[in-house]
């Protein structure tokens, strides 16, 4: 038996990503970065605002989407 786990930051960030909604990542130091998710994975996201980020997870406190999102597959 297949047990599939999907974590909700997977699934929040697939489909941010997927629908290209534009985000606001803020950072823990305070910095707000705006721009659309590329990419990500395990340790990294990829923004893409007014020019490609490479952002790391642990440095990130809030991630808001620029519209109102029901998540699928929950």
């Amino acid at each position: 038996m297949t047990i599939k786990s999907t974590h909700l930051q997977d699934t929040f960030l697939d489909q941010v990503s997927a629908e290209n909604i534009a985000v606001s990542i803020y950072l823990l130091n305070g910095i707000k970065l705006q721009g659309h998710i590329e990419s990500y994975d395990q340790y990294v996201i990829v923004l893409n605002g007014s020019a490609p980020q490479l952002i790391y997870k642990h440095a990130i406190s809030t991630i808001v989407p620029s519209q109102k999102i029901t998540l699928k597959g929950l």
